[in-house]
């Protein structure tokens, strides 16, 4: 067993961190003036600072020997060569060609796939133009207002982010809903105030077989087909973008407007691909190309920096330092602005189910912690909600703070506001206020000494809790497709270090082919007695209930 934890760097790791815990960071900004400029990092379209993180020089060059160990470089040049580092399904990972603003070529099992994306580029590009310029008409002739992007995961996710983050670039050409969820109230909901001879149906499915996302796709072409009293409605109103063109087709969607996918991108990892196609009808296709821009600029900086000044690897290693080495359970994701109210939910998702695992590449159990749950809400929000908890449990949560220079929507007065709040907050976090601070700060406001023993205690904070900052020059589509991938490739670095297969998930697989069984059951009204007992009773109750 070739195991992280027998790496000389990994035991040099974990006696450092023994040292650091008693470290405060307070101590370590009184000893070097430059830290800020020694633990920051700046990009064109970003500052990520690191230094309110318990670390030293010597905890970074420890872990980039680490790093090196693990032979990360090498894995780099596998992922982007096309080396099907995907080794349980046997796939390449290729999503950052999807970005490649390159011309030359890619080769892949003897294709040249780059002309494969450039023709999907091509064939989005003449879509969106159509429905947008009102070309595309419905079966009634009449031009399509409303799409409703039918999907779940990766197919969703992504692209709704993207969406509710550039709202400011839309100019309505078309309004863009989702659907998700498989509990009807959503689609009834979505479904409800729209006129079926104006909307487009995008079934996003790589497989075409999701029991979500196609329980939605049935109901959404019953509801059509019901307005209409004509099922050829359905090629006017539903395109897909599925790998599996078949099932597509028997669906009833026509043959050119069937988008590709490929299995060399993952879900989580798609809105570069047709899966965009959300965003490319709700700003413009060019909008989209500005995205991709912005993504494949950081795609450039990981390929090419050096790992000390490598915005990608710093933060995973980071991570790994403290979620691994110094023990944290959890991360916090804490945007400060409105448009990046989604981001939490979407890397949640992108790194707990790429590298929320506690089995090696080599099949071997995992003895060690990987990656942090992710969880998180907008900043001034968090702040009245769960805020307590990050400065005063005895759980240190680690977070990421991201915010922008200027805002996307520019009131009077409110930006301040709210960029104060996030420059106080990482302070406070990293600072605290020990106990003769807060005495000394209530004698001064005068209070009694009784008062002060009884309350003192509870107002001493710490200190000493992790955070990253992100500062963006302005969310736009170009920025925000570098922040994007500024924490895909965070992720695959993660995975390298804990040696992790980061692209497969089959953790999800479980849940899914018990719900098919169970679903059957809940039709036939027949419960399996193979159940264990809590299973069996809840499934019992259920079905007594409804009668």
């Amino acid at each position: 067993m070739n195991s992280r934890e027998s790496l000389t760097s990994w035991q040099k790791l974990v006696n450092h961190s023994a040292e650091m815990k008693n470290q405060h960071m307070n101590d370590l900004f009184k000893e070097n003036k430059h830290r800020f400029d020694d633990f920051s990092i700046k990009l064109p379209s970003m500052l990520l600072d690191y230094s309110k993180n318990l670390l030293t020089e010597e905890t970074i060059t420890l872990l980039l020997d680490f790093a090196k160990e693990c032979q990360l470089e090498l894995w780099r040049e596998k992922m982007f060569s096309g080396d099907k580092i995907n080794s349980t399904e046997e796939r390449s990972v290729l999503h950052t060609l999807l970005r490649d603003r390159s011309e030359e070529p890619f080769i892949l099992d003897k294709q040249n796939i780059k002309q494969d994306i450039t023709n999907a580029l091509n064939k989005m590009k003449a879509f969106t133009d159509c429905v947008r310029q009102g070309k595309w008409q419905g079966y009634s002739g009449k031009r399509i207002t409303d799409v409703v992007n039918i999907g779940v995961g990766g197919s969703n996710l992504g692209p709704q982010m993207v969406t509710e983050a550039l709202k400011q670039y839309s100019d309505n050409s078309v309004n863009v809903h989702y659907v998700s969820n498989v509990d009807g109230t959503q689609i009834a909901n979505v479904l409800r105030p729209l006129n079926p001879e104006k909307v487009l149906f995008i079934v996003s499915s790589k497989t075409f077989t999701t029991t979500e996302t196609m329980t939605n796709a049935q109901t959404a072409m019953k509801w059509l087909v019901a307005a209409s009293f004509d099922s050829s409605a359905i090629s006017k109103h539903f395109v897909a973008v599925s790998a599996n063109k078949t099932n597509a087709l028997e669906f009833g969607i026509a043959a050119e407007n069937i988008f590709d996918m490929w299995d060399w991108v993952g879900g989580r990892f798609s809105l570069w691909s047709a899966i965009g196609l959300p965003i490319a009808l709700d700003l413009g296709f060019d909008k989209f190309i500005e995205l991709l821009e912005g993504a494949y600029e950081i795609d450039q900086h990981f390929q090419k920096a050096e790992l000390n000044e490598n915005a990608p690897v710093i933060l995973a290693l980071i991570s790994v330092w403290n979620c691994t080495f110094l023990g944290a359970k959890s991360q916090a994701i804490l945007p400060y602005d409105q448009s990046l109210h989604m981001l939490s939910a979407y890397l949640q998702q992108a790194e707990m189910e790429s590298n929320g695992k506690s089995v090696s590449w080599d099949g071997d159990d995992i003895s060690y912690p990987t990656v942090p749950s992710i969880w998180g809400e907008l900043g001034i929000n968090g702040q009245h909600a769960f805020y307590q908890y990050l400065h005063q449990s005895n759980n240190v949560i680690p977070a990421d703070f991201i915010g922008s220079i200027q805002s996307a929507t520019p009131v009077q007065g409110h930006h301040e506001t709210l960029m104060a709040n996030f420059f106080a907050q990482t302070q406070a976090l990293m600072q605290g206020v020990d106990e003769e601070q807060v005495r000394a700060d209530l004698c001064a406001k005068g209070r009694s000494e009784e008062y002060i023993d009884n309350v003192a205690p509870h107002k001493v904070h710490q200190g000493n809790r992790p955070s990253n900052s992100i500062l963006m020059k302005r969310i736009s589509p170009k920025s925000l497709g570098s922040l994007i991938a500024l924490y895909e490739h965070k992720i695959f670095v993660q995975g390298i270090l804990l040696k992790i297969c980061s692209f497969d998930q089959w953790g999800v697989e479980l849940g899914k082919g018990l719900a098919n069984k169970i679903q059957q059951e809940l039709v036939n009204s027949e419960i399996n007695v193979e159940h264990d007992s809590s299973t069996q009773g809840l499934i019992g109750y259920y079905m007594k209930s409804l009668f």
